[in-house]
């Protein structure tokens, strides 16, 4: 099928482009390439220019000239000799435009002679001069006392023979540069096609048709490839093939993938597609520019359905060096001359970068990266892939040269593949018959004897082009290795996106519909929630965590969300959007499940089917290259050079091809282009692709630079746009921060829970301490350390200690975080410590009012040189004081931490009369202290210990020693002498023998307090207001004051805080102690259940709930022995009653009644027998004799409610602190 009327087709490429030498200008050094004079000038580069381009515009996409030229020759113009290699290098680039829209470019860069005498000449002077000046060096007198002796005369001539040009004796070549820039990405055909042009201009014979048929022909009668269709165009000696995927495919990728594990190897790769999910700053490093476009890529493409929505520039031009300044995540590549070291490469800032070094196969992440989900299974997955076609990714050179190891797949069929149009064996033949007597000869020798030929004239064709530093042929045809790269790309990419397809099945469900219209939404998206992350994540596996809670926080994934949002029918949808839904559709219908039991299990890709044997299968054939109306003359050449062409025979399309006529507005085809990196062209309604391009663009301040304006006044807007962009960045995340925190307006948008969740908080406040690592590196003089934040805080201590101030910003107690190595490490921990002490905003104040050391370290555009953005920034930050952090605390587990205790006594009994000696144990959530001995003049002490965590628990007791051993406390207090917390654990109670309850040791329950409350430690007497009482027994409250439904209401809610405890994920639950023993917490209601109706006896003081149950323990010993109890099969519950009342009775703590009783409910919730126990004891006769008619263990109904509310805690296991249970080996 010929296409020639396909209206709905674009053109396969919009531009051709000639870049090199400017004869006129002469030679012009390239001063933004960063190259040194000391370089050799052979070594050094030139200026290039844009010698020619055909058309010379098209409406749809304006010539770019500077962002062409800086791209065919990103290093500018290279100068070689006979002796040097020079090969021709193919690279491929991208011109990302401001809104986001893509135009490709395939460049082959090769070399010709200079036949310019004038050229000639300036490059030998050049070398006189260089050589006269290293003559120089060589001659220099040695600076050290040892000198080596003197060079050797010939020294000069060895020099001049070895790194010199001259121009009699050689021949000076310079490089030269022809281009294709289109709409889509086919580097294999475009490769193909130059480099088909560039043999034939160079070839001794001249190509069957001139060289302007060929250009004309791609350039206006070769279409792109409709959708899910193959394309076959000729080029100058044989066809070329390309395919287009369907719509219900994944978008265009045609790059070797294979090409880039074998570069990295599985695992770096997988890292670098982590650091790329999570919107970190990439720099790619190579000597091939062609790798950094490869790479680069890969990344964007294995990403799908997600989208890189930051600066994309895979190579970055030399005179752009200053962007990598830039304060926002971008994915860049730097070109690498082979010699300069990694440690000698001088970036503005390494904090959260992803360095790689592909050609050294290496790469360098940030600190604290989490893993990507079942990363050891997914590993196994992707390396079972390429080893089934033969690929070995580990990461080394063996095998790489061009397309990795896949070009072993060929050898066996290649030459004799003859399907559909390519190159048949008869113009192959002739061509080597034309070309090499000898081969035809032998070829002759060969048939006689009957074997088939195919092989024998491919390997005699490659051995001869190898030869010649020409790779042609290979790439002539779509063979075997073209499509089991295809085939490769393809099952690669579906294991890719069945990750995602398998994480985010069910993702629709957490999408936040807007309830307002669309305008009203769009006008306050950035302040509106359009997904349930709390929701979500609650719904994942714990390993998830980590990295989705991060993944959920970029813009790649928002951007998603709002095209979801935005797209309700199936017609609506982006390509993007449309096929991944179909992925996670056919995942629902293979794992039916329950939709909020999500599993850890690792699910491999099911979807990988056949590659599409389109590639040999030809669906179109494009208008073959004929001979153009030229004049007499035009069209001949001098061989061995690539020409200026024709320019107005290529100035106008052919006016006979239909589909060529572009009915559509070039205002629609702009914005088409918008979405051409979905490679499938739809015309969406103007309003929504308004708001789909806009939300994609909230969040980012400056999406590419600017190739074509690079002045002064355009850099300075741009560094503008980023302080802008970074004030807004801190506002929205400070917002955001306060609202999870603080939960009111996350209530409101539809989350359940008011409190957030550990994961949640600590990817927050990590990619905050990204951001003003962001902050601190813009501007910067001078780069010092990885750390621009811990850099700026050292010397604000430096100045300090020269100035004796007293107060300082650097707290002292990081000299003793010896497990804290780097200063990206120190500087975070330094962020979390400000931020728990709520200091966070005050100390930058203090760090930036040293204006002098400011100046010194940052340039004026730098965003901590605007003093009212600064002044805005700060504000925000202020913020946090509001809300109570332990970012520090739980992150670093390990440190020492001095902690100071002290005791505070009832001042009206017992305080200055007390003789015992006092001790205190503390426990928190990561560990406890021991026993600590209280000094009894002070009752005060310090003391260091690893991180307790947050403080859950004391035990505190006395020795009864002396003549007056009965001591009444107040609370206990304690400090986190770094962190400055203050925990109130308040008591209200005795200790002493034949006072209150007998207990010489309370466990005591901690609240955290206030920092002004903390501040009044000086003061031992305690406050004023009554504090409110976590272990106060609840008779000195009148009996009955509680009726039998508060009662039950109380319980209900101790129990459904413990089950709640339990739904949330393990290590977000915090301290199950509180929920136990804290105010209102279950031994408080159980407490008020056996309170209900007790009665009040005449003979003694006072009666606790335990002397109750060791009555009943007495009748339960003698009611074991009884038949009733074995026919009732009651001895068992009977038994183990008594067996937790005995070991309980006979601990060897003097812990109380009321401590005996905590400690029996403690128990009886750990092995789940409460409500066996409320059973026994509500028909056990003791409780008529003790309990009133109308208590509520008396009456049937409510004893029953209650077990039911009870057997809730079964389904959980219960694991109690060891300070409630110290003592007991049950």
């Amino acid at each position: 099928m010929t296409t020639g009327s396909i209206s709905s087709s674009c053109r396969f490429a919009d531009y051709f482009v000639i870049c090199g030498l400017d004869i006129e200008s002469g030679l012009e050094p390239d001063e933004l390439s960063g190259e040194n004079f000391e370089q050799s000038p052979l070594r050094r580069t030139f200026k290039s220019k844009v010698l020619a381009h055909y058309p010379e515009n098209v409406e749809w996409n304006p010539f770019d000239q500077d962002a062409v030229g800086m791209l065919c020759m990103p290093k500018g113009l290279s100068f070689r000799t006979q002796t040097d290699n020079r090969d021709p290098q193919f690279h491929s680039f991208i011109i990302t435009r401001e809104d986001g829209s893509r135009t490709y470019g395939f460049a082959l860069t090769f070399f010709e002679e200079v036949t310019s005498k004038q050229i000639c000449s300036a490059m030998q002077t050049l070398y006189h001069m260089h050589n006269a000046e290293q003559y120089d060096i060589l001659h220099m007198p040695p600076q050290g006392p040892s000198s080596d002796s003197e060079p050797h005369p010939s020294d000069f001539s060895r020099l001049q023979r070895f790194n010199s040009y001259d121009i009699g004796r050689d021949t000076l070549y310079v490089s030269k540069c022809i281009c294709l820039i289109a709409p889509m990405a086919f580097p294999q055909a475009c490769r193909q096609f130059l480099e088909q042009l560039h043999c034939a201009a160079t070839s001794a014979q001249p190509p069957p048709l001139p060289l302007e048929s060929y250009v004309y022909n791609i350039l206006y009668e070769v279409p792109l490839p409709p959708a899910g269709r193959s394309l076959k165009f000729s080029g100058v000696y044989g066809p070329v093939v390309c395919q287009r995927p369907g719509t219900a495919e994944l978008p265009l990728f045609d790059f070797p993938l294979a090409e880039v594990f074998v570069l990295l190897g599985v695992e770096n790769m997988l890292q670098l597609f982590t650091c790329a999910l999570l919107e970190i700053q990439i720099l790619l490093y190579s000597q091939h520019y062609e790798r950094l476009m490869t790479v680069a890529e890969t990344i964007t493409a294995l990403m799908f359905p997600f989208q890189w929505q930051h600066v994309y520039v895979p190579i970055l031009p030399a005179s752009l060096l200053h962007f990598l300044d830039a304060p926002v995540p971008y994915l860049m590549g730097l070109h690498s001359n082979g010699q300069q070291d990694r440690t000698k490469l001088e970036l503005p800032q390494e904090a959260n970068l992803c360095f790689v070094d592909i050609d050294n196969h290496f790469i360098e992440l940030p600190e604290d990266l989490p893993q990507f989900p079942n990363k050891l299974e997914f590993i196994q997955e992707i390396s079972e892939v390429l080893s089934a076609f033969g690929v070995s990714a580990e990461g080394n050179l063996s095998g790489i040269d061009g397309h990795g190891k896949l070009q072993t797949f060929q050898t066996a069929d290649l030459a004799s593949d003859k399907r559909n149009g390519n190159l048949a064996s008869s113009a192959f033949d002739s061509y080597l018959l034309r070309e090499n007597e000898t081969i035809a000869r032998l070829q002759a020798l060969v048939r006689k004897t009957g074997i088939s030929l195919d092989k024998v004239s491919l390997i005699a064709v490659v051995l001869k082009e190898k030869k010649m530093g020409i790779d042609r042929f290979p790439k002539v045809q779509c063979d075997d290795e073209g499509l089991k790269v295809h085939q490769l790309n393809v099952q690669m990419r579906e294991v890719f996106t069945n990750r995602f397809a398998q994480m985010f099945a069910d993702y629709e469900v957490f999408v936040i519909q807007p309830n307002q219209d669309k305008e009203s939404w769009f006008t306050n998206r950035d302040q509106m929630q359009n997904f349930d992350k709390a929701s979500f994540l609650s719904d994942q596996p714990e390993p998830y965590l980590p990295f989705l809670s991060h993944f959920l926080e970029t813009q790649m994934f928002a951007s998603f969300i709002d095209s979801k949002i935005l797209c309700h029918d199936d017609e609506d949808k982006e390509h993007t959007l449309r096929v991944f839904d179909l992925r996670v559709e056919k995942i629902r219908m293979l794992h039916v499940r329950t939709p909020t039991l999500r599993s850890s299990m690792y699910q491999r890709c099911t979807n990988i089917e056949e590659a599409n044997i389109r590639m040999s299968k030809i669906d179109h054939t494009a208008v073959h290259p004929h001979l153009l109306d030229m004049k007499i003359g035009q069209g001949r050449y001098e061989p061995g050079f690539f020409p200026c062409l024709q320019a107005d025979v290529l100035a106008t399309p052919p006016t006979s091809n239909k589909w060529a006529k572009r009915s559509a507005p070039a205002q629609w085809r702009r914005k088409d282009r918008q979405k051409q990196h979905t490679e499938h062209l739809y015309l969406d309604n103007d309003l929504r692709e308004k708001y789909i391009q806009e939300a994609r663009n909230l969040g980012t301040t400056i999406r590419q630079p600017k190739l074509s304006n690079l002045s002064p006044s355009v850099i300075a807007q741009a560094n503008w746009k980023f302080v802008e962009g970074l004030l807004k960045e801190c506002r929205n995340k400070t917002k955001r921060m306060l609202v999870e925190k603080m939960g009111r307006e996350a209530v409101e948008l539809g989350h359940g829970e008011v409190s957030i969740t550990g994961v949640e908080e600590n990817t927050l406040i990590a990619s905050l301490c990204d951001l003003l690592e962001r902050i601190w590196s813009h501007g910067l003089q001078v780069k010092q350390g990885k750390s621009s934040l811990w850099s700026h805080l050292l010397h604000y201590q430096e100045n300090s200690e020269k100035k004796e101030a007293t107060s300082s910003t650097c707290d002292e107690n990081f000299k003793t975080f010896n497990e804290i190595k780097t200063d990206v490490g120190k500087a975070r921990a330094w962020v979390r410590l400000s931020m728990e002490k709520k200091l966070l905003s005050r100390h930058l104040k203090q760090l930036l009012s040293d204006h002098e050391l400011t100046k010194k370290l940052y340039k004026r555009y730098a965003f901590l040189r605007c003093d009212e953005e600064k002044e805005q920034f700060l504000y925000h930050l202020l913020s946090f004081c509001a809300v109570d952090y332990f970012c520090f605390t739980n992150v670093f587990t390990t440190i020492m931490i001095p902690y100071h205790v002290w005791v505070i006594p009832s001042k009206k009994l017992g305080g200055s009369m007390f003789t015992a000696n006092p001790w205190v144990c503390v426990s928190g959530e990561l560990a406890e202290t021991g026993v600590l001995q209280v000094p009894k003049n002070t009752l005060e002490i310090t003391f260091e210990c690893q991180n307790l965590g947050k403080l859950t628990t004391v035990q505190m007791g006395h020795d009864n020693a002396g003549l007056y051993a009965k001591w009444l406390v107040e609370c206990v207090m304690v400090r986190n002498e770094i962190t400055g917390h203050a925990y109130k654990f308040p008591c209200g109670r005795w200790l002493g023998k034949g006072v209150d309850d007998g207990s010489l040791e309370r466990v005591l329950v901690g609240e955290l307090v206030s920092s002004a409350d903390s501040d009044e430690r000086p003061c031992r007497t305690p406050p004023m207001q009554q504090s409110p009482s976590m272990m106060r027994r609840f008779t000195t409250i009148p009996p009955n004051k509680l009726n039998t439904g508060q009662i039950q209401e109380g319980v209900g809610e101790a129990i459904n805080s413990i089950v709640k405890h339990f739904h949330k994920p393990e290590k977000e639950r915090g301290s199950l102690t509180v929920l136990l023993c804290g105010e209102y917490g279950l031994v408080w209601a159980l407490e008020q259940v056996f309170q209900n109706g007790f009665r009040s006896p005449r003979l003694f003081k006072n009666v606790f709930i335990w002397d109750f149950l060791e009555k009943a323990q007495v009748y339960f010993d003698s009611a074991q022995q009884s038949p009733e109890a074995r026919v009732e099969n009651c001895q068992s519950r009977f038994n183990h009653f008594c067996r937790f009342m005995h070991a309980i009775s006979s601990n060897p703590r003097n812990i109380g009644k009321d401590g005996k009783f905590q400690m029996l409910v403690c128990l009886g919730a750990r092995d789940h027998l409460l409500h066996h126990w409320i059973a026994l004891l509500a028909d056990c006769p003791i409780t008529v004799q003790m309990y009133e008619d109308t208590a509520l263990l008396r009456d049937r109904s409510l004893v029953n409610s209650l077990i039911r509310v009870l057997q809730t805690l079964q389904e959980f296991n219960i694991m109690l602190e060891p300070s409630l249970i110290k003592g007991i080996g049950l």
